[in-house]
């Protein structure tokens, strides 16, 4: 028998189920009791946003304002210049260099991407040396060479290599300004056009082409169904980069006295002196015909989208 006892600890008191049970059912209770009947929801405030959005409004009133009001823009002389016949040609010329030197530069490219992809070294080093080459020297420098090639070749033939010839051409009248031209922005795109397919061949499951050439499938049909609509989603956003970039990149055959759109619009205010304006023409062009290549990139990516997330 113990002389002295201890009072309970709460140890023990929480131990007990009868007291435990009475706390659990009196918590929910109270919890309920002490919270409000309805909450306020309070939106997050934004003050800075709509600082900045009210101070980027201002600006671009204050911008439109002054293409409306400033004279010197001279939209009289920008509407008489937009779409005379001298400006049109100009735009048919710009036009027919982007379609060439794409057509041209793509169909290189691709034959570059697979040489990079072969197993031969030496087709991959081929490659890889051509697509060094032409994305180190400035696009400039390519088209004045091409255009002087007659100083290094009067004649171009066909022939034995390193044997009799069988034709020949004159280098003067075969390669004029037009063809320096479409040749220089072709190979020059054919070294961006080659890494841009071969990212995207890169981009399709090796997996399928191992399971496609388990089935027997030929490897040119594979490359066809297989490869091919995969491997377009990748390619398509950045060749339509490239295909813009050459449109725009056209002015720089200015040098070789072409007359595509940024020429001539130099010629027209090189005489009458309306600078602006005239670039204006040129920028309308150029934003018009860039908007429509843009629209059409959306609807072939579109197509080739089906069947994947999106």
């Amino acid at each position: 028998m113990a002389l002295t006892s201890d009072p309970p600890s709460t140890d023990s008191l929480t131990k007990d189920p009868s007291v435990s049970g009475t706390a659990a059912a009196t918590a929910p209770a109270a919890a309920t009791a002490s919270a409000p009947a309805d909450l306020v929801v309070v939106p997050v405030r934004h003050p800075w946003r709509w600082v900045a959005v009210a101070a980027t409004a201002v600006l671009l009133v204050q911008f439109g304002h002054g293409l409306v009001t400033n004279p010197g823009w001279e939209w009289d002389v920008f509407a008489a210049f937009l779409t005379t016949e001298t400006i049109l040609q100009a735009v048919w010329v710009t036009l027919q260099l982007t379609f060439y030197g794409t057509a041209l530069g793509f169909a290189i490219g691709i034959v570059l991407a697979f040489m990079r992809l072969s197993a031969s070294p030496f087709l991959r080093s081929v490659a890889f040396a051509y697509i060094w080459a032409f994305r180190s020297i400035p696009l400039i420098v390519q088209l004045l060479f091409w255009f002087n090639l007659a100083y290094l070749y009067k004649e171009l033939s066909i022939g034995i290599p390193f044997g009799p010839t069988f034709l020949s051409f004159d280098t003067m009248g075969l390669v004029g300004e037009m063809s320096a031209a479409v040749l220089g922005l072709a190979l020059h795109q054919a070294a961006y056009a080659a890494e841009i397919v071969r990212g995207g061949v890169l981009a399709v499951d090796e997996g399928q082409l191992e399971a496609a050439a388990s089935l027997g499938i030929p490897k040119l049909r594979q490359a066809r169904r297989i490869v091919l609509p995969q491997a377009m989603r990748s390619i398509l956003p950045n060749a339509a980069n490239e295909i813009i970039s050459l449109f725009k990149g056209t002015s720089i055959v200015s040098v070789m006295a072409i007359g595509e759109l940024f020429y001539q619009v130099q010629v027209v205010y090189g005489r009458n002196g309306r600078v602006v304006p005239l670039l204006m023409v040129a920028t309308a062009w150029y934003v018009l015909l860039t908007t429509v290549l843009s629209v059409v990139q959306h609807y072939v990516e579109r197509h080739y989208a089906k069947g994947s997330a999106r």
